[in-house]
């Protein structure tokens, strides 16, 4: 929770209604959200309900809390086994994507150090519980609308997304990183849309490891194991390390906590898959050169294994030596502590490397270095879990390697010559929030900067942000990320070095996306300029490659809809993914007009 920030406690869903205790009920958990005002929705200030179908075209009646003299009076059916009602209860489906939503924001706006704004023009996300009769689960900016679906599964049962803790984690995060990288919905790499996915998994994973409750009942060894003077003990054979001569064995890697969506996996893969996915034991090998990998939730799971399978290492770690014997037993207790504790700080790493992210066509190696130099930041002292040396290995164990021109720790460099950078026309105190500013700053500087002035150039946006360290250590820094975008015909691609794809034709109007993120010390001393350069050969080429081979340029293709073809795609419901990406931006009238520069 944000400091100085009172809470209420809401009951939610903590796993999908496919996973159940042993006594039956649903698996339920106590969390903390910000104390404000909720008119009936519920509809508070960042997040409004709004329960509309549109398959049945009904607007339901909007749903208060369910307050009882102020506390929710669903926190009583947690652990009940008759708790299975709340399936069917739309005004507990109403809250539980309330509260959730309001949970990863709060956690994201806890991690940067500030105030998340939206990438839309408005200050609240709409969240529709049951938009429609379909087996899918979106964000749409142009709505400003997270939609979930319900279906029946083969039996059927009603299956409802908003119910699936994974999936409303899932889609929050995904409207959070469009308003921190509004960008990265550009057509673009497949790096870049794998980790739309992928990271909105790992954020999803980790969210539940602050449920010690749940954790709890969920480890490998089976809800309420073996006991010892009294203290309930886990089996330290069940925190060995995936063994894939054995691999139903039960392991950490085989727990529920490690999977997506149990009930919509079973759903929708009659019963093959219990989870959606299920990245960490997978192997991936060759995935780069596997063109099922331009899939976006598949290649989003390469980053979801580095980081769970981090995560599992760090976890077990801190643990020392238990579980080392198979006679061993080990306090349930302390195993859910110390995997609170890492989730917690690997969530921080993963939210607070957007800020080191290059504002367009971001790369797995972009965001590793990313991810070593947010963290090396803050927590210079990594000495004794090492989590930055165990991602970097985690990383490296699936072909990611840190960006080129990073420094020997896998870090961006920190700006070289800081001397040849002018800061007379600027203001210190208007450059830590204002973007006309920080424009000045780059244009007066875009020599030094490398910033190309043929491309039309804007500041996206200007953010100050106050960490707080494991230590209570504090660092301030301004984060600010600008634009560029080039316009050429196909056939002046050979001029800037870029290879043009075959067969496309040379009065083909194309955009080139570039730009950078700048981040400023305390005394608005530039220290980082992570710089993605709008003529960059290599990754152009390969980004106008990939395009043409998706077939994003073949005219009369549909370009909206984003996230909501990527979901029905993984779930094997609609056209194939040739059928083009989205360019959901409109560019200013500058660029409509032929007028770049």
């Amino acid at each position: 929770m944000l400091h100085g920030t009172r809470t209420r406690r809401l009951a939610i869903l903590a796993q999908d209604p496919g996973v159940r205790l042993r006594n039956g009920a649903v698996v339920m958990a106590a969390i903390e959200v910000p104390m404000e005002p909720v008119d009936p929705g519920p509809c508070g200030h960042r997040v409004k309900v709004v329960d509309y179908d549109a398959s049945a075209d009904l607007l339901y009646t909007a749903a208060p809390l369910n307050l009882v003299r102020g506390e929710d009076a669903y926190l009583a059916q947690i652990g009940r086994p008759d708790n299975t009602d709340l399936v069917r209860d739309r005004q507990f489906h109403a809250q539980n994507v309330y509260a959730i939503a309001m949970r990863v924001l709060t956690r994201f706006e806890q991690a940067l150090g500030r105030r998340v704004a939206f990438s839309f023009d408005g200050h609240q996300l709409h969240i529709a519980p049951h938009a429609f009769a379909d087996a899918n689960a979106f964000y749409s900016e142009e709505s400003r609308v997270l939609c979930f679906g319900y279906f029946q599964d083969a039996h059927g049962n009603p299956v409802f997304t908003c119910l699936a803790h994974d999936v409303v984690a899932h889609e929050a995060t995904h409207a959070l990183l469009d308003a921190l990288k509004t960008r990265y919905t550009d057509p673009s790499s497949p790096d870049q849309a794998g980790f739309h996915e992928g990271f909105a998994d790992v954020v999803a994973l980790l969210s539940v490891f602050a449920l010690e409750d749940v954790v709890s009942q969920l480890l490998p060894g089976g809800e309420g194991a073996g006991t010892g003077e009294g203290v309930p003990v886990l089996p330290a054979a069940a925190l060995r390390p995936y063994d894939p001569q054995h691999p139903d064995a039960p392991c950490l890697e085989n727990s529920v906590l490690v999977g997506l969506a149990e009930q919509l996996g079973t759903a929708l893969s009659a019963g093959r898959e219990r989870a959606l996915r299920r990245s960490v034991t997978r192997d991936f090998t060759g995935w780069r050169e596997d063109p099922e990998f331009d899939e976006p939730h598949l290649r989003g799971e390469v980053l979801v294994a580095a980081f769970m399978r981090a995560f599992l290492r760090i976890w077990r770690k801190r643990l020392g030596d238990f579980g080392s014997q198979l006679e061993r037993r080990i306090s349930r207790q302390l195993v859910v502590e110390e995997g609170a504790k890492v989730a917690e700080h690997l969530l921080n790493m993963a939210i607070r490397a957007l800020d080191y992210a290059p504002p367009t066509d971001i790369q797995f190696a972009d965001y590793l270095s990313a991810l070593l130099t947010a963290d090396a930041v803050a927590v210079p002292d990594d000495w004794r879990y090492q989590y930055r040396r165990t991602l970097a290995e985690e990383f490296a164990g699936v072909g990611i390697e840190p960006a080129p021109g990073s420094d020997a720790n896998g870090c961006w460099q920190a700006f070289d010559s800081p001397e040849r950078l002018d800061y007379s026309a600027v203001h210190a105190d208007a450059l830590r929030g204002d973007r006309e500013e920080l424009f000045r700053f780059v244009w007066d500087n875009r020599k030094a900067l490398d910033v190309d002035e043929r491309a039309y150039t804007r500041v996206l946006s200007v953010r100050p942000a106050v960490r707080v360290a494991p230590d209570g250590f504090v660092v301030r820094e301004t984060v600010a990320d600008y634009l560029q975008i080039l316009e050429v015909d196909a056939g002046e691609l050979k001029a800037f070095g870029v290879a043009k794809p075959p067969g496309l034709p040379d009065e083909q109007r194309l955009r080139l996306y570039g730009g950078g993120a700048l981040i400023f010390d305390e005394h608005s001393v530039l220290r980082y300029h992570v710089n993605n350069r709008v003529l960059n050969p290599t990754k152009q080429s390969a980004r106008l490659a990939h395009l043409a081979r998706m077939g994003y340029f073949v005219a009369g293709r549909d370009q909206q809809g984003f996230f909501a073809r990527l979901h029905r795609l993984r779930m094997g419901l609609h056209e194939p993914l040739e059928e083009g990406w989205s360019d959901v931006h409109s560019e200013p009238a500058e660029l409509a007009a032929g007028e770049g520069g």
